[in-house]
This record gives C-alpha cells, sequence and structure tokens, in this order.
C-alpha cells in the first residue's frame, strides 16, 4: 500500500515539474522575435526558412506589428525607422529586409533542417532579380495608385511585372526538379513562391487569363509546391486568408483596371489615334498624339490627346492614375507653343475645356495649344 501511494506521489511529483517545465518554457522570451503578418509575401520568405527548419517559438516568435500599435508607430519605428515589415529583433540588433533576414537564419540556424543554398549561384540570381524587378513594383497589383516603382501607370507597371516573370522563368530552365535548383530546396524557392500567389490571384483582375498569370515553368514548379509540399501549402493558405479578407473588405473595386473601366463610348478621336481618319500629325509618341485642329480658332491650333484615354473622357475624371499622363500632354504642349514652324509666336494659350459648360465637345481629354496672335482675356 505503502509502495503504491509512493509511486502515485512520484508520478505526481513528474507530471507536476513537467507542468512547470513546460510553464517555464512557454513564457520565456524567445531569442528571436520576427514581426510579420500572413498577407507579406516578402515575411513569407523568412516564414518558409522556419517552417523548413522546424525553429521552435522559443528561437523565433512570429509577432504581428499589430502588437505594438501598427508599422508606423513610435513603438514599431524606433526597432525600424522604414515602418515596414518584415523585422527581426535579434540581442542588439533589428534586422529589417526579407532577404536580409533570410540569410541570416540561413547562417544562424545552418545545421538545422535543410541549408537553402545560400552558395548557389542560380538561386541567388533569382532571388536577386526578383527582390530588383518585381518586388520594386509589385504594388501595382494592389495599390489603389501609382507610382509603382519607376512606373507612372498600372499598366506599364503590370507589363513589366509580368516580362520580368518571364525573365525569371527563363532562367530556371527546364532542368530543375522538384525545387527550383534540383531536389534541394532554396533561398529561391522561398523567395519567388509567395510572390507568385500574389500573381496567380491577382493578375486575372486585370484582364490576364487565369492559364496565363504564370510563365509555364514557374506555373509548374508551383502547382507542384502547393500540392506536394506541406510547408510552402502552408505559406500558400496563409496569404490567400489575407488576400481573400482583402477581397472581403472590395479592395480592388476601386482599382484602375481592376473594378474600374473606361465605360464611355468611344470617340472620332479613337478613329484618329487608330488612323481611321486622316489628321495633321504634329507630334506622336507612344502615350500621346498631337494634331492640327480642323477647325482652328487661331492661326496656330493643336490638339494634345492621351492615345489611351484611360476614363479621362474629361478632366474632372482625373484620378492620381493619370498625373503621369497629364505631364507628359503638358510637356508636349509646352514644346508645340514653341515651334515656329507651326505658326506660333511669342507665347500660346494651353487650355482644357472640360464638360458642356467648359466648351468640351468630344468626350476625350485633349489640350488646346492656340497662337499665331495675340489673345485676349477673357476669352468668350
Amino acid at each position: 500500500m505503502r509502495i503504491e501511494s509512493f509511486g502515485w506521489f512520484f508520478l505526481s511529483l513528474i507530471t507536476a515539474v513537467e507542468a512547470f517545465s513546460s510553464l517555464t518554457m512557454s513564457s520565456e522570451s524567445p531569442k528571436h522575435t520576427l514581426y510579420d503578418m500572413p498577407v507579406s509575401n516578402n515575411g513569407a520568405r523568412c516564414r518558409a526558412i522556419l517552417y523548413k527548419k522546424k525553429l521552435p517559438e522559443t528561437e523565433v516568435k512570429i509577432v504581428s506589428p499589430g502588437e505594438l500599435g501598427g508599422l508606423k508607430t513610435p513603438e514599431y519605428l524606433a526597432l525600424n525607422p522604414q515602418g515596414k515589415m518584415p523585422l527581426l529583433t535579434t540581442d542588439g540588433l533589428n534586422i529589417p529586409e526579407s532577404d536580409t533576414i533570410a540569410r541570416y537564419l540561413m547562417s544562424e540556424y545552418k545545421d538545422e533542417g535543410p541549408s537553402f543554398q545560400p552558395d548557389n549561384a542560380k538561386s541567388n540570381l533569382i532571388a536577386r532579380l526578383h527582390d530588383m524587378y518585381l518586388t520594386t513594383i509589385q504594388g501595382c497589383l494592389y495599390k489603389p495608385s501609382p507610382p509603382f516603382g519607376i512606373y507612372g501607370t498600372r499598366a506599364d507597371a503590370i507589363a513589366e511585372y509580368r516580362k520580368q516573370m518571364q525573365v525569371i522563368d527563363d532562367v530556371i530552365g527546364d532542368d530543375c526538379g522538384a525545387y527550383l535548383c534540383g531536389s534541394e530546396v532554396s533561398l529561391a524557392d522561398a523567395t519567388l513562391f509567395p510572390s507568385m500567389v500574389f500573381a496567380k490571384y491577382m493578375l486575372p483582375k486585370y484582364d490576364v487569363p487565369q492559364d496565363e498569370a504564370l510563365p509555364p515553368r514557374i506555373s509548374s514548379w508551383y502547382d507542384k509546391l502547393v500540392a506536394s509540399d506541406d510547408d510552402f501549402k502552408k505559406i500558400h493558405d496563409e496569404i490567400m486568408g489575407g488576400l481573400e479578407a482583402w477581397e472581403g473588405r472590395n479592395r480592388w473595386d476601386t482599382i484602375w483596371l481592376a473594378g474600374l473601366r473606361d465605360t464611355d463610348p468611344e470617340s472620332i478621336f479613337d478613329k484618329i489615334i487608330a488612323g481611321d481618319i486622316p489628321a495633321a500629325v504634329v507630334k506622336e509618341d507612344s502615350k500621346l498624339l498631337a494634331f492640327k485642329d480642323i477647325n482652328p480658332a487661331a492661326p496656330a491650333h493643336v490638339l494634345v490627346i492621351p492615345k489611351d484615354r484611360a476614363n479621362l473622357s474629361a478632366m474632372r475624371k482625373a484620378t492620381p492614375e493619370h498625373i503621369e499622363i497629364l505631364g507628359r500632354l503638358m510637356v508636349a504642349a509646352g514644346e508645340i507653343a514653341k515651334d515656329e514652324s507651326l505658326g506660333f509666336g511669342d507665347g500660346a494659350r494651353i487650355v482644357v475645356n472640360d464638360g458642356p459648360d467648359g466648351g468640351q465637345e468630344v468626350p476625350h481629354l485633349h489640350i488646346h495649344v492656340l497662337g499665331g496672335r495675340k489673345l485676349t482675356w477673357p476669352p468668350g
């Protein structure tokens, strides 16, 4: 009886110690904190490394920036003055930028799980191409207005994004295995995969066919990872949960080329742009066309129009999406106004008629450049 009682006491003691140890471990401060959110595709490359290396929260704990009040709060900015995520805090050093974080984790935990091939030239090239040419303009897929990197229009940025995906697709080649660089996962996989979740989901919103959202090699690799790799499937589901939440808040309803389209009927200017109606063209490039007005109101009278109306049937419809084309139109108007061969002298009147009260006749934004004589003010 006493032996049985002692055995029960000993078992209870072990259980209590284990419970205390568990409590101590769960309350212990982690060695690192990764500030990130599920929808972050750049942060997801770091999470992929954590998941593949199976690092416990005592080593790296993933925390939302919301726990510090958000990215722009003094508390968060004290850790990362850029106010961006992801951010890894270590003992004495705060590391922003996902590639730097990823390489730190690969080095710090090189003996845990896969290496992610830090010295593989192909892997590093793919990661670099991604960071230089995709990440810098990816906002074109979801941000409300330009600029997107060096691009002032969403259409140009999307075209460039697709071009750069094809560049990476060509680098991948036909000899990849289960992963981009063979049979072992690499930094390239961790870097590219999350962004392709974005691209596959968002590009069809901009009239890219679903089966053309990703280039062929990337598409095949992507589908294999979703189907056969639990860690990448977890990344996929995390990001998709965030994107579906955006969808539920109607994020794309007010974004040009996704929820917003030009639904106004075509005008005579569209026929001039297409070459169906002749015009005396004085200036042309990929974005604009300038031609002489067939009913001139001055000795020199030129109209400057955008080739892509982009919902600018009237100036009142201008939004931040139109900043670049409006600037181009005004620069072109200024250049035309000093062209003496067109009949301009010492200055010109550069004007936009907007709507019926403004005297607008064609529902396609156009700038009048008038000169060749003294013009009075106010106009009639």
